[in-house]
């Protein structure tokens, strides 16, 4: 008999073949062999104990497999276990042959592992502004009025300073040539409005669980969810939490998003948009309907001298897409399907 649930090992598999998939074959090795440690009596299993009696799509929702990729890489990045450490990416390493120092790691590390396993996925995947700033330029064009932005589940908030970035496109730009946060991508389609003046007027942020950027461990937790052979994506983070810690103004609060997007009221004179990126997934179903009912009644509110946007990028069928919906009339449409992580933009 395995020793866990057939839904738990499906996960291990799909996330595998996604990492594959996405660019990161050390991280699809490592579920690999993560998956069979499962099937015995090794730490893997003692740590996904927790979602034995899930469901797949349970499972799939809370990204487990991501969160034992995580806690992993947070013992390296804090430094707890040197072996594993001079092992690992930057480094070539082996997963078959060092499978052992994983084990042993875990193994000595369990409570600590099964502490950072229990919080949801923490990601600030910085270059998913390239995927949204076109919906940005777009409320900006069509309304010519300052913007007033509310993430929801901001993380740590680098998102939310997405008008401090410098963007590369293509032949174009956008931003201050200046940013130490330079983003580009593999673009296609069309160039949005790029020519468009922007003025954010205020920047606003939630998430369930902050991260607190002036604490180095919650550092280390965003970190940790760049699969570590992904060198560039761990540099741009680094970039953007160094810019975000000299924002004094950024303030992430803690709050659940379908009680804190009730504050996004339309304003008169500037046009508000709530936004946010590959955080639905990761909220209850009921949760979901309750926030839905809250952007539709904030929807309904708007006027042409107070309008309000809902700009999202999300899982699609089946690629990844960025919708927006602008009101007054509630025009929805879809901008652009994306790369997960920014890699590649097709704008529509």
């Amino acid at each position: 008999m395995n020793g866990v649930s057939d839904a738990l090992l499906a996960a291990f598999e799909v996330q595998s073949n996604a990492c594959a998939r996405l660019g990161s074959q050390f991280s699809s090795d490592l579920l690999i062999r993560a998956k069979s440690d499962a099937t015995s009596d090794g730490p893997v299993r003692a740590l996904v104990m927790p979602w034995q009696e899930a469901s797949f799509e349970e499972v799939n929702s809370a990204a487990v497999p991501l969160r034992l990729l995580a806690a992993i890489h947070a013992l390296v990045l804090r430094g707890d276990e040197p072996e594993l450490s001079a092992a690992y990416p930057p480094n070539k390493m082996d997963v078959d042959q060092d499978w052992s120092l994983v084990r042993n790691a875990l193994r000595r590390r369990q409570t600590y592992c099964a502490d950072f396993m229990s919080h949801e996925p923490q990601t600030n995947e910085v270059r998913r502004s390239l995927c949204l700033l076109g919906g940005f330029l777009e409320v900006a064009h069509k309304t010519q009025l300052p913007l007033r932005c509310f993430e929801l589940g901001a993380s740590a908030g680098l998102n939310t300073l997405w008008d401090h970035f410098y963007y590369q496109f293509g032949n174009h730009e956008w931003g201050p040539p200046s940013s130490t946060v330079k983003l580009s991508c593999e673009w296609s389609g069309a160039v949005p409005q790029i020519q468009t003046p922007v003025v954010v007027e205020g920047r606003f942020a939630c998430d369930r669980r902050p991260v607190e950027l002036k604490n180095r461990q919650e550092q280390f937790r965003l970190m940790a969810y760049i699969w570590p052979d992904q060198l560039d994506r761990l540099e741009r983070l680094r970039a953007a939490i160094a810019l975000a810690q000299q924002d004094q103004g950024l303030l992430v609060e803690s709050a659940d998003a379908h009680v804190w997007a009730e504050r996004a009221v339309p304003r008169e004179g500037c046009a508000t948009i709530l936004f946010h990126s590959v955080m639905w997934q990761y909220l209850r179903t009921d949760y979901q309907l309750r926030l839905k009912h809250v952007i539709d009644g904030l929807g309904q509110s708007a006027t042409e001298s107070a309008p309000f946007a809902w700009l999202r990028m999300e899982p699609g069928s089946p690629k990844f897409e960025v919708r927006l919906t602008l009101w007054p009339g509630g025009d929805d449409r879809l901008l652009a399907v994306v790369h997960p992580h920014g890699a590649w933009v097709k704008w529509l």
